[in-house]
């Protein structure tokens, strides 16, 4: 019951991405950048917590852009058709 919970949590906190399984690895960054994940770590919250929260963060707002992206495109490949609809139903209201 308690890895059901995890699995749940950890998906509604990564945007919909489901993690199942930690990997470790090794990363190289920058030594101030470093000194700043430091500073935001504590007791409950590793560097590695840390890390991951901001790089999920950040696949978030990409994966938004991009869906943002897309409906733009869609709205602008019918913006022309969809200004003629307006006008024709614009051009049946009376003056007032």
């Amino acid at each position: 019951m308690i890895q059901r919970r995890r699995l749940r949590l950890n998906a509604l906190a990564g945007g919909g991405i489901l993690v199942s399984m930690r990997v470790k690895t090794s990363v190289t960054i920058d030594e101030r950048v470093l000194r700043a994940i430091d500073k935001a770590t504590s007791r409950h919250r590793s560097r590695s917590r840390v890390i991951e929260e901001a790089a999920r963060e950040f696949l978030g707002r990409r994966a938004r852009a991009a869906r943002e992206a897309r409906d733009l495109a869609i709205l602008n490949e019918t913006a022309d058709a969809l200004n003629r609809e307006m006008e024709d139903v614009l051009s049946y209201q009376a003056d007032v």
